[in-house]
């Protein structure tokens, strides 16, 4: 067991010492004290991360004690009872008290151990889930001061107060559930509860009764539509929905209300839907991979998240946010980006956006070692794709080129810049620069691109 502070509260002196011995040898810190006054005395100085409590005592009995340090404590500091006099009734009074267990006297020193090791490591579970779900709710808000952020936080605070549903559409990594979090936190429904639904690891074969909910005979199981009810329910890649699922949800939102698989009852949808995917509707619905109708009910309020490289204004602001996001987590060694750094990543395309940028800054602080982070050390990370890229680009503005070779270089930038603005759909592209899809394909194939 990992070194702790154990604090021992017990009005006999032989428990007492007996204990702290037993505790010492197991490598912890240990203070005893006699009674409340003490014990109060002890916690005031230096906060334990277990108490050991006695029930019976001659001032303050312990589950006074508990009842008053569970308030103070909340689950931060897991109290294990110790009785004499134990029974049923007691065990029972201080486990509602909020006690993590109970042990009789005289004391087993294995069992006592392990209680003690299961409870620091419930603990440290519990507080190590709090810390993250705080530094999650604190990034409820887009980071950014640019005018495209300042635009989509203002459309998403009108959106807000309507219960319509809402389809979030944007690249790989631009953290769409943030802004579905966001939304839900600034609507009516903020105090129901968010639950997400990822089509990805539905299993295939129950995904509907996952969403509805199923009822046998002998069973009720309330399905993710229930369980997100009076608040928001979130589907994320909703473009990988099959078509039945596609078609049952079609009908759900269409009549407002819903079924469990296997019962006939219809239940009114209280919960407001959010919806988002990173695929292009409509190469999905060319495809017959989305019902065209489902899309429209899904669409009434559509919310486009931009790419990282079209407001790398924002660049620095989220390098310190992250900076900072992980030394709270983490507890790194706070490292600062220097200017002509934050320059170089401002330049940079972010292929996987948001996602890419906070993966960068956890890697920098978990492997650097000074305090400035430099040019090199960030182009060390990007990799040779990067160097490449520049070389790429300054080739295409390379003047001394045969007039076949210049116009080839930048037909393939071109076209490549215009694929990745299409999401890689050629039916797209075809249509964004003005040419017939047959020719288009010949033209990739010729200047060597690669759909894939």
């Amino acid at each position: 067991m990992s070194k702790r502070h154990i604090l021992v509260v017990d009005d006999e002196p032989e428990i007492r010492g007996l204990v702290q011995e037993i505790l010492e040898d197991e490598g912890f810190t240990v203070d005893a004290a006699e009674n409340a006054s003490k014990a109060r005395e002890l916690i005031a100085t230096h906060t334990p991360n277990l108490i050991l409590l006695d029930i019976w005592m001659p001032d303050v009995d312990g589950i006074t004690l508990l009842k008053e340090w569970k308030n103070f404590f909340k689950d931060e500091v897991p109290i294990i009872m110790m009785s004499g006099h134990g029974n049923v009734e007691t065990a029972v009074e201080a486990t509602r008290g909020g006690a993590y267990d109970f042990i009789e006297k005289p004391l087993s020193t294995a069992k006592l151990l392990l209680i003690i090791k299961h409870a620091l490591e419930s603990s440290l579970l519990k507080n190590e889930n709090l810390k993250l779900n705080q530094i999650a709710v604190s990034k409820l808000e887009p980071i950014g001061k640019s005018e495209l952020i300042k635009d989509l936080k203002s459309k998403i605070t009108r959106i807000a107060n309507h219960d319509a549903c809402v389809l979030i559409h944007g690249e790989s990594g631009t953290n769409k559930e943030m802004y579905a979090r966001y939304l839900h936190s600034l609507s009516p429904k903020s105090n129901g509860p968010f639950v997400i639904v990822n089509v990805s690891t539905l299993n295939q074969k129950s995904a509907d009764k996952e969403l509805f909910g199923f009822e046998t005979k002998n069973q009720i199981h309330n399905g993710l539509l229930e369980k997100a009810s009076q608040g928001t329910l979130y589907i994320n890649d909703i473009g990988e929905l099959n078509t039945s699922l596609q078609s049952l949800l079609f009908n759900v939102l269409k009549i407002k209300k819903y079924s469990r698989i296997g019962s006939s009852k219809l239940m009114n949808m209280n919960m407001r839907i959010i919806v988002a995917t990173r695929y292009d509707f409509d190469y999905l619905i060319k495809e017959n991979k989305f019902h065209d109708e489902l899309y429209y009910l899904l669409n009434v309020l559509p919310i486009n998240i931009p790419p990282l490289r079209d407001h790398y204004e924002d660049i620095p602001m989220m390098l310190e946010y992250y900076v900072n996001y992980f030394i709270e987590l983490e507890s790194f060694k706070y490292r600062k980006f220097s200017v002509s750094s934050q320059n170089l990543l401002r330049g940079y395309k972010w292929p996987g956006n948001e996602s890419e940028l906070k993966n960068l800054v956890q890697r920098l602080l978990i492997l650097g070692t000074e305090e400035m982070i430099n040019t090199d050390e960030i182009q060390s990370y990007l990799g040779s794709n990067e160097i490449s890229k520049n070389k790429h680009e300054t080739e295409i503005l390379n003047l001394d080129l045969p007039l076949r070779d210049a116009r080839e270089n930048f037909e393939k930038a071109y076209l490549m810049y215009q694929l990745e603005k299409a999401s890689g759909n050629v039916s797209k592209l075809a249509n964004q620069i003005g040419i017939e899809r047959t020719h288009l394909y010949r033209k990739l194939k010729m200047l060597g691109i690669n759909l894939k």
